[in-house]
């Protein structure tokens, strides 16, 4: 077996331990944490987003924060509540001007609040390459709703 088919089956195998780990709130996330891996975002049984990262914890945290740049999935999450799905690198439109809109500001505190009320699941992977599978592979299988590998 060369050694991308034996990533794709060891990917395909961790991504079966992944989808049956211990759920967690991200409000109250659990002292033993790996520090690189992969973590899916659910509410109830529906996923909305499989990551990525070389920092578990840091990273999770970093979702409900309240900074755009650090908490991007809030930020998406307020973007779509908003209807202002199309980025711009024009200063209209920007994430600073967005966010000093009352309403879209409103609509980002709301995602905060609602990925902190999110179940997390996650599992152990340094190696990046696997990590990349890895986090493709629980975004097919679990039709997570907010993933796009769009290139930009």
């Amino acid at each position: 077996m060369d050694e991308f088919a034996q990533a794709v089956k060891d990917v395909d195998e961790k991504c079966e331990d992944l989808l049956k780990s211990q759920l967690n709130r991200m409000a109250e996330l659990p002292k033993e944490m790996p520090l690189a891996g992969i973590y899916i975002l659910s509410e109830g049984v529906i996923v909305l987003y499989a990551g990525r990262t070389n920092n578990m914890r840091k990273r999770l945290q970093y979702h409900m924060r309240n900074s755009h740049n650090q908490a991007t999935f809030a930020f998406l999450l307020a973007r779509e509540k908003t209807d202002n799905m199309k980025a711009t690198y024009r200063k209209e439109g920007s994430r600073s001007h967005l966010l000093s809109q009352p309403a879209f500001r409103a609509a980002f505190e709301s995602a905060r609040a609602r990925i902190k009320r999110m179940n997390i699941q996650f599992i152990e992977e340094s190696d990046p390459v696997r990590q990349a599978l890895l986090e493709i592979c629980a975004a097919i299988r679990t039709k997570a709703k907010y993933n796009a590998f769009d290139n930009h």
